[in-house]
């Protein structure tokens, strides 16, 4: 009986690629033109009507989108080569196969819309304009990092850009994104908040009381549940009653997108903050898949077979969809794109050496970030009478 509900689970997250090329393949000099494509799948509607399954772009941001998930994929794998060899220490979870929500969603918004994710973030911080110095510098914990080289993997952060984090408590970055919507209702803006979570985390109390408010309030909220199908090691079925977590807002509207076609998640983000903006919050479910474990500490193997793993990859890859899309509208070739990747590699490589390079924090930054700064206090001894300290 586990087997044949292991084989529902792979025929479930198996959906064919081949879908993602509908239009007629022709040939077209001008990189801005408009193609139409129609996404991989229908989207699925909670109490509201989904957008249309036919998308506009062009050769220009198809092979952006190309070139973004290659470095992302590549950032990916050698980060896991790092923590393999130590450089990395601690926590790390990783985005590959997921890439196409991260580009997907950056298509559809601009810098002045927020957003906020757990701890599978590095790709989401590159979307968000972050360089790969920067990250892999934070991942090896060095000064020249995205947080200083305090944050590690968890916690990238680029305020400048709109992103807030990478935070570490399951489900709690939820709240906090709803702040954030609140604030840019409060200050009359036209802009919107990004909150995104794992499946894992969407049986979260917090998450149902910040939706709540954000409800009530009507505030410029979009809940992105990227569900990857597995709670660490937990399968979605084990863990919820209901696993269509679109409509788990209840009285909020929700969609499920196909999180493995970047032209879908595009249409389903534009879609989203028009409504939040009109209307107040909607939940999106990226119905995604990582590649990866959980986290470097998790083989990945153990409560998934290899088949599934690789099925997945055959049929539905992110990347793999947008090369099927370039090679069918001519606009570029196999060989082509096999360069850009070889580049990619190059690049990551390099930003790889040169954030080696970069020194360790200062001992004297465990005390900044901690108060306001010009409001540091002394750190006193037990009895309060000895200064020990004066922070900054």
């Amino acid at each position: 009986m586990a087997l044949s509900t292991g084989r529902r689970t792979v025929n479930h997250l198996l959906k064919p690629l081949t879908a993602a090329v509908s239009a007629t393949r022709h040939v077209s000099s001008d990189s801005t033109a408009t193609i139409t494509v129609e996404t991989s799948l229908p989207f699925t509607g909670h109490k509201i009507d989904p957008p249309s399954r036919t998308v506009e772009t062009s050769a220009n941001e198809l092979m952006t989108f190309f070139k973004d998930m290659a470095e992302m994929r590549r950032m990916e794998i050698a980060a896991d080569s790092l923590y393999k060899a130590k450089l990395i220490r601690g926590f790390c979870h990783l985005y590959d196969g997921q890439e196409a929500v991260a580009i997907g969603m950056e298509a559809a918004i601009t810098k002045k819309d927020c957003i906020i994710t757990a701890y599978r973030d590095h790709c989401i911080f590159l979307a968000r304009g972050g360089g790969l110095y920067e990250s892999f510098a934070e991942l090896m914990g060095r000064k020249d990092g995205s947080s200083k080289g305090k944050g590690g993997s968890m916690h990238f952060y680029k305020k400048d850009s709109g992103f807030y984090g990478g935070h570490g408590i399951v489900g709690a970055q939820v709240p906090l994104g709803i702040g954030l919507a609140f604030a840019q209702k409060y200050s009359k803006e036209e802009h919107v908040t990004f909150a995104m979570y794992g499946d894992g985390a969407a049986n979260q109390g917090q998450l149902f009381e910040a939706l709540n408010m954000a409800a009530l309030w009507d505030l410029p909220a979009i809940l992105v549940c990227e569900n990857n199908h597995y709670g660490m090691g937990t399968a979605e079925w084990r863990a919820a009653k209901s696993p269509a977590y679109y409509k788990r807002g209840d009285y909020v509207p929700g969609l499920k997108v196909d999180g493995m076609d970047a032209l879908a998640v595009k249409q389903a983000c534009k879609f989203a903050k028009e409504h939040a903006l009109k209307n107040g919050p909607i939940i999106l479910e990226m119905d995604t898949y990582r590649y990866h474990g959980h986290s470097m500490s998790d083989p990945g193997s153990t409560y998934r077979t290899r088949d599934e793993i690789s099925g997945v990859r055959q049929e539905r890859d992110p990347i793999e969809r947008i090369r099927k899309l370039i090679l069918a509208h001519d606009i570029a070739t196999e060989k082509e794109l096999k360069d850009i990747e070889k580049e990619k590699r190059k690049i990551v490589d390099e930003a790889i050496a040169k954030a080696k390079e970069s020194p360790m924090p200062d001992p004297s930054e465990l005390f900044t970030n901690v108060y306001v700064k010009g409001f540091g206090v002394e750190a006193c001894g037990a009895d309060r009478k000895e200064v020990r300290a004066t922070l900054p």
